[in-house]
C-alpha cells in the first residue's frame, strides 16, 4: 500500500482540495433529502428552503469547529437525498470543510434508473454505476464541480442482495480506477462486515483503503478484531444513537480495542445530520438526546480519557486515520 499512497494527492472537499482535514468526523450529513415528498409536498412541516437550512447547518458547523473538528465527512449518496449544491451554500458559510461522497444507498433494490438497466436487468445493456461514480470523482458531481473524496455503499440486515451485490462491485471498480476510499453501511449484528470485506476483496480491492461503517455497534471484540485481521478500519461512528448499543457500550468497545492495541484502526463519528426530513425532529431529540454533532467532543472524548484512552490514541482516531483514510491513492 505504501507504494500506492506515493505521490498522493490532497483531499477533495466541497471547496476544494486541502492538504491536512484536521480532527475529522468521519461519518456524518449535512441534509437527507425526500425530493420527491418536497417536490409533491411541499408545504410539510419539515419544509425546505436551501437558504434558510444552509445557514442552520452552518451553525451547527461552526460550533463544532469551536470544539476542535476541522472536517466532516459527508456520506449522503444517491438513495440518502444527496443534493451538492445547498452542502456548497453550507461550505461557503462554514470553515469546516466538507468531503462529499458518490456511491448509492440501498439494502436490496436498485433504483428503477438502474435497476432497469445493466446485466440481468429486464431490458439489458451496460452497467453504468461504475461509470457515474468515477464521472463523480474525477469530473465533479453534477454541474457543481465538486469532485467527491469517498465512495460509499452499504448492505444491512438482509445481507448481500443482488442489488447490493452490484453496488459493491461498481464501487470497487471505481475504487481502483481514481484511488478514492471506501466508506460502508454495515449490519454488526450479523456480522456483515465480514461479507462486505470478503465481495470487496474479491474485486481486488486493498482493504486497507476501506471504512466497515457502524462496527461500533458491536460490543463483540472477536468480530471486530477479525475486521481489523482483515485490514480494513473501524468505523466507530454511531455515538449517541443509544437505542443500537448504549453510551456505556460504544465507549467501554473503543477502549476496549484501544487497549488491545487498535487505535491505528478506528474512525469516530456520529452519524448524524444538520438536517433529515425523514425523521420527526421532536421525536428523535426525546429519544436520542446525545444524537448530534457536538457529543464526541463534549462526552465521549472526556469518557475516553477517563478510562484510559491516551492523547496519542485519541489523535490517532481523529486526524492520523481519518487523513491516511481520505488522501488517495494511485489507481491500481
Amino acid at each position: 500500500m505504501s507504494e500506492q499512497r506515493e505521490g498522493a494527492r490532497a483531499v477533495e472537499t466541497v471547496a476544494g482540495p486541502v492538504e491536512e482535514p484536521g480532527a475529522t468526523l468521519m461519518h456524518e450529513h449535512v441534509f437527507g433529502l425526500s425530493p420527491e415528498i418536497l417536490w409533491n409536498w411541499p408545504d410539510i412541516p419539515e419544509g425546505w428552503d436551501l437558504e434558510r437550512r444552509a445557514r442552520e447547518a452552518a451553525d451547527k458547523l461552526t460550533e463544532l469547529k469551536g470544539h476542535g473538528i476541522d472536517t466532516i465527512v459527508d456520506l449522503t449518496v444517491i438513495g440518502l437525498g444527496r443534493y451538492v449544491p445547498a452542502v456548497q451554500r453550507v461550505a461557503e458559510l462554514t470553515e469546516v470543510n466538507i468531503v462529499a461522497a458518490t456511491g448509492l444507498y440501498t439494502y436490496d433494490a436498485l433504483p428503477p434508473y438502474f435497476g432497469n438497466r445493466g446485466p440481468g436487468s429486464l431490458f439489458g445493456g451496460p452497467d453504468r454505476l461504475a461509470e457515474f461514480f468515477v464521472r463523480d470523482i474525477t469530473e465533479g458531481i453534477g454541474d457543481t464541480g465538486v469532485r467527491a473524496g469517498i465512495l460509499k455503499c452499504a448492505s444491512d440486515h438482509l445481507g448481500m442482495t443482488k442489488g447490493c451485490e452490484r453496488v459493491f462491485r461498481a464501487v470497487a471498480e471505481a475504487h481502483r480506477a481514481t484511488g478514492v476510499p471506501i466508506s460502508t453501511h454495515s449490519h454488526s449484528a450479523s456480522g456483515g462486515g465480514l461479507d462486505q470485506q470478503k465481495l470487496l476483496a474479491s474485486e481486488g480491492v486493498d482493504l486497507g483503503r476501506v471504512v466497515i461503517g457502524h462496527a461500533g455497534d458491536s460490543t463483540d471484540l472477536a468480530y471486530l478484531e477479525e475486521l481489523v485481521a482483515g485490514g480494513s478500519y473501524l468505523g466507530m461512528d454511531r455515538f449517541g444513537i443509544d437505542t443500537i448499543s448504549s453510551f456505556e457500550d460504544r465507549v467501554a468497545t473503543v477502549a476496549a480495542m484501544c487497549e488491545r492495541g487498535h487505535a491505528g484502526r478506528m474512525v469516530l463519528s456520529h452519524d448524524s445530520y444538520c438536517f433529515n426530513d425523514r425523521f420527526d425532529h421532536e421525536v428523535v431529540r426525546r429519544r436520542h438526546p446525545d444524537y448530534h454533532l457536538l457529543h464526541i467532543s463534549r462526552d465521549v472524548l472526556p469518557e475516553l480519557r477517563r478510562r484510559g484512552v491516551t492523547e496519542e490514541q485519541i489523535h490517532q482516531m481523529l486526524v492520523t486515520n481519518p487523513r491516511d483514510v481520505l488522501t488517495p491513492c494511485r489507481p491500481y
